[in-house]
């Protein structure tokens, strides 16, 4: 028999883990299992069968636990089987086996609960006890903010490589993010160890140069091969990638047609040309046209023979690559106001390589002492190479023959 609303006790309308429809389904169906451990049996109606059911339902939601609450629970029950819903067989309590509650209460009768609403109140306490990390910006000005969700730039920070200049390139910053430390890095990482760069060069290295974790590593080996294809030692390319992080990334034709500009150019042989490029490997990876300018200046402004030319860039290689301007006023005070000819500069190519205010202030020092004299052949000769390298203290010793402190003085009144 169907029971109606009126019938259901009161607490089992209010545990609120089944529904109207649930309840029917279960109750219209003795003689079948409703829970683990409660099958409508004969002795039983299968009034009783649903009570007992509902009853475990209820115990199982609960959240009283005191001895007071499961008394009077227990009290109702009984109240509920004497006057709402009497058994079929009016039998003895003694004959009437009641099955146990908490031992034949069983998880798989849970199954069929609903699962609790992501809506559901949190009391204060527990909202203070939960834990959220903060969101991943979709977008940032800065690699600080992904830092800590990002296990390739923990590591490359260790390493030493300063995201701060990396960031400055959205591309480059991009790049780290898609990257898998194990699966991109580690392989590259593990090269330029093989290469010969030691741990603490790395995060200088890396942060010049990240997109050689664009680069296929197969690629790189071939450009290393064509190296030392070219008598280029072991040691002499690891010294090159230091000190031109880019020179991997770039291509052995581009590699074989550099080093062929520099020989026919300079008309230099092959060990000259292989010892000026490992003195300054960048003449591989920069441009072309400072050194291609720089070239006209010493012949066709300054005066230098290309023999002369030849001399001074294999002793300062810069000065391919040095500022023209800078050349053509260190030249004309050199030349012009200190005398100096140009058989002896191409002797003291440094000159070219010393801050022009330095020379200055020394040759106006010389010549407030009379000691201003540059040529070899005569007394009291003052070399153009000691005039440009010497700390304050031996130029004054040596040469000036004066203190530091009259030196000082002087240049007060420059």
């Amino acid at each position: 028999m169907a029971l109606s609303a009126q019938q259901i006790p009161r607490w089992l309308k209010l545990s609120g883990f089944i529904t109207a429809a649930q309840l029917r389904a279960r109750f219209q169906r003795p003689g079948r299992t409703l829970l683990h451990g409660c099958v409508a049996q004969p002795q039983l109606s299968s009034d009783n069968c649903f009570l007992q059911w509902g009853f475990k339902t209820y115990r199982t939601s609960s959240l009283w636990n005191s001895s007071q609450s499961t008394n009077s629970s227990r009290q109702e029950i009984n109240s509920a089987q004497s006057t709402l819903l009497p058994s079929v067989n009016e039998e003895s309590p003694k004959t009437q086996k009641t099955p146990n509650i908490d031992s034949e209460l069983s998880l798989e009768g849970l199954d069929d609960l609903p699962a609790l609403s992501p809506l559901q109140p949190v009391s204060e306490e527990e909202a203070i006890r939960i834990i959220a990390d903060p969101p991943l910006p979709p977008s940032s000005f800065t690699l600080r903010d992904y830092v800590d969700h990002s296990e390739t730039l923990q590591k490359l920070v260790l390493l030493g490589v300063d995201l701060s200049k990396i960031e400055k390139h959205p591309d480059a910053a991009n790049l780290l993010l898609r990257l898998d430390f194990e699966k991109d890095i580690k392989q590259i990482l593990l090269f330029l160890k093989d290469l010969g760069m030691e741990d603490n060069q790395l995060g200088t290295f890396l942060t010049k140069n990240y997109a050689i974790f664009s680069e296929d590593l197969e690629n790189l080996k071939t450009r290393v091969a064509y190296l030392q294809s070219k008598n280029f030692s072991k040691a002499d390319i690891a010294q090159m990638v230091r000190n031109a992080p880019f020179l991997l990334s770039f291509s052995v034709e581009r590699l074989d047609n550099r080093l062929g500009f520099f020989q026919k150019e300079l008309e230099l042989s092959v060990k000259k040309t292989r010892d000026l490029i490992i003195r300054l490997p960048r003449l591989l990876t920069g441009s072309l046209e400072p050194v291609k300018e720089n070239m006209k200046v010493y012949r066709l402004e300054l005066g230098f023979k290309h023999n002369e030319i030849q001399h001074m860039v294999t002793k300062i290689p810069k000065m391919l690559t040095a500022n023209k301007r800078k050349l053509t006023e260190t030249f004309d005070y050199v030349h012009n106001v200190m005398r100096i000819p140009h058989h002896v500069i191409v002797r003291f190519p440094q000159v070219f390589n010393t801050r022009l205010f330095k020379i200055k202030e020394r040759h106006l020092f010389l010549a407030y002492l009379g000691r201003a004299q540059y040529d070899p052949a005569k007394p009291n000769y003052i070399s153009l190479d000691k005039l440009v390298s010497m700390p304050d203290e031996i130029f004054c010793e040596e040469m000036a023959k004066a203190s530091v402190q009259d030196f000082e003085k002087f240049l007060k009144t420059l």
